[in-house]
């Protein structure tokens, strides 16, 4: 993304009521966040990332205590694709209350299609299909909050 191009995003955050702005440009990533205080708007960029998969650290010891009742539901559900959560926000099945759900168990998807919404800091960012298929399960209440690389849905 070119200097000029980043100045004009830089100015239209600082003159609007826009708090964060995020542009995906081929694999530059930039984020641009106004800051609450006497700092100047926050630019960051950010390296283009490949799918990351989330292990927790001392995993292995906690496993035993806590995972084996857990472990054995959650190896049944996967037989098919994993969607994970990208961010950490709330899930929301639908655009707005009352409307109908993007998706539903059964509803066959392509590859781009909108399955959910996660509200991140107030932001609404649409979750898409990475694979084409049948929605076998949808792992997550509608409202509920989601974390980084929780599943959410499982395409067969």
């Amino acid at each position: 993304m070119d200097l000029r191009k980043l100045k004009t995003l830089i100015d239209l955050v600082a003159e609007s009521d826009i708090a964060e702005l995020e542009v995906t440009e081929g694999e530059s990533k930039v984020r641009i966040v106004k800051s609450g205080g006497v700092m100047p708007n926050q630019v960051m960029m950010m390296p283009p990332q490949a799918p990351t998969h989330y292990a927790p650290a001392g995993a292995p010891v906690a496993a035993p205590v806590a995972a084996p009742a857990a472990a054995a539901p959650a190896a049944a559900e996967p037989t098919g694709h994993v969607v994970k959560s990208p961010m950490v926000g709330t899930f929301y099945r639908a655009s707005a209350p009352g409307n109908p759900a993007f998706v539903e168990v059964g509803a066959t998807v392509k590859e781009g299609d909108t399955l959910c919404i996660i509200e991140a800091m107030k932001l609404l960012n649409e979750i898409d299909a990475d694979k084409s298929g049948t929605i076998t399960q949808i792992l997550v209440e509608n409202g509920q909050p989601v974390e980084f690389g929780q599943p959410l849905f499982v395409i067969g």
